[in-house]
């Protein structure tokens, strides 16, 4: 069996932030979701993770998730080190297990790598493997001493390295694996008899070595996969690295992205080919968005599905069903719970709230659709309100097939327009139109002869 522990106790002081460090968001997901998911891919069946900085928020976050948390003790009573950390999930370590040691503020790291590095584990028969990486730039991480057969010998972290030790390019990641068994023993005799006073989770390899055990070393052709996360600058780096494979993803797979660098798309998103993203675009949540589509410049969608050869300019739509063909925006706004029909037009400045809206209907601009449930052919024009609240409830409005809203009209709701209604320009409708009627609700015009000369207005002038 293949288990992981995923170290997820740190505070990240660097941060500065209320919320633990492995929460901070990467493309709208949790850090340690990536770390839990790349494992889940990996063939590990179960996972450990260690918390200990407000512990609860990271449970709650991860309730639903099938995880065994292990709560680290903090504070300056109690010894820290990653070892420290790894010893809280000892109940949960099987001897004939193989233990992978994850991070949960590392969420580059691949399920490939993770894999790999399992099955290099097991072909050599290895009783532990570190993945390390080469670096130009090595300071802060441990350095891989090896014999000179190439065999490791031991991890030095680098506050306890020599001016020799520290010229070593080749680095621990801090990702192992171990068969379980030689891990518990090993962890029992662990010291903190270093510069830190911390257990090292390093000093595992060492006690290996001196116990005559097989100790090796996967190195990782990526090294960003192992960049951690201590500052909200080293956030920004893994964001972007995790949005160019997002967007490279979608790309390998036949859709266009005119900008990438400047195109946010999150991991669950799914888009057909042959269509084409614009810059500015933010496509959020698990959106589906179907082939032949053009998203525009500025868009953002979140949670919602998109047909076919659908086209949107400069819109919000958000937990919406937006059927093939439809045309959206400028600048229209398709609020929670808003389904369109096919071959619909909402035009400019045009918002949608928990509405229904039927085939080849259209909304030219200036519009507010809420509560409402629209049928097909209807034109809604400039400036039409459905009046949905009354100060204390709302209410739905019905406008049945091939009706006509005339500019300017309120709908205040409840109340029907049966099909082929029409409503005059300016008509505020408090009661059901009936088929094929025209509705007139505006007061008869009336014009006063003189009535800016008697008032003195010119005088202004």
């Amino acid at each position: 069996m293949n288990i992981s522990i995923i170290l997820a106790a740190g505070e990240g002081t660097r941060m500065k932030s209320k919320i633990p460090k492995v929460l901070h968001r990467i493309c709208g997901r949790p850090m340690l979701e990536y770390v839990l998911r790349a494992s889940n891919k990996a063939n590990i069946e179960k996972n450990c993770v260690i918390v200990g900085h407000l512990a609860d928020m990271v449970k709650d976050e991860f309730k639903d998730w099938d995880i065994a948390f292990r709560t680290q003790p903090m504070g300056e009573e109690y010894p820290y080190g990653t070892g420290y950390a790894v010893m809280q999930a000892m109940d949960y370590i099987e001897d004939n297990s193989n233990v992978v040691i994850l991070y949960g503020d590392t969420p580059l790291i691949r399920d490939e790598t993770i894999k790999k590095l399992i099955d290099y584990h097991e072909e050599n028969n290895y009783d532990g493997t570190v993945l390390t990486a080469h670096l130009e730039d090595p300071t802060g991480y441990g350095r891989i001493i090896r014999d000179q057969k190439g065999h490791i010998l031991k991890i030095v972290e680098h506050k306890d390295a020599t001016e020799e030790e520290l010229n070593i390019k080749e680095i621990n990641s801090g990702i192992y694996c171990f068969k379980g068994k030689d891990l518990k023993d090993a962890l029992g005799k662990i010291t903190n008899d270093n510069a830190q006073g911390e257990y090292y989770i390093t000093d595992v390899i060492t006690i290996l070595k001196e116990e005559g055990k097989r100790v090796g070393a996967y190195v990782i052709e990526d090294s960003n996969e192992i960049h951690g996360v201590n500052s909200r600058v080293q956030l920004a780096f893994c964001e972007r690295i995790m949005r160019n494979r997002i967007n490279y993803r979608h790309m390998e797979n036949g859709v266009t992205i005119i900008n990438p660098e400047n195109t946010y798309i999150e991991p669950d998103v799914i888009i057909g080919k042959d269509s084409i993203i614009y810059p500015g675009a933010i496509v959020a949540g698990r959106t589906i968005i179907g082939e032949d589509c053009i998203i525009g410049e500025n868009c953002r969608i979140e949670n919602s599905k998109i047909g076919k050869g659908v086209k949107i300019y400069s819109s919000t739509i958000t937990e919406s069903t937006v059927d093939d063909g439809c045309t959206i925006g400028p600048y229209a706004h398709l609020r929670p719970n808003s389904h369109l029909g096919k071959n619909i037009r909402i035009g400019n400045f045009v918002e949608v709230k928990n509405s229904t809206i039927g085939d080849n209907s259209k909304a030219g601009h200036l519009a507010y659709i809420g509560d409402a449930d629209v049928g097909k052919n209807v034109n809604i024009g400039c400036g039409v309100v459905f009046v949905n609240y009354n100060g204390r409830s709302k209410s739905r409005s019905l406008v049945e097939d091939n009706a006509f809203i005339g500019s300017n009209a309120n709908l205040v709701a409840p109340v029907v327009v049966k099909k082929w209604g029409y409503v005059a320009a300016g008509s505020t409708i408090t009661e059901d139109v009936g088929e094929g009627c025209l509705s007139i609700a505006r007061a008869k015009q009336v014009n006063k002869d003189g009535w800016v000369e008697r008032k003195g207005l010119k005088e202004r002038e």
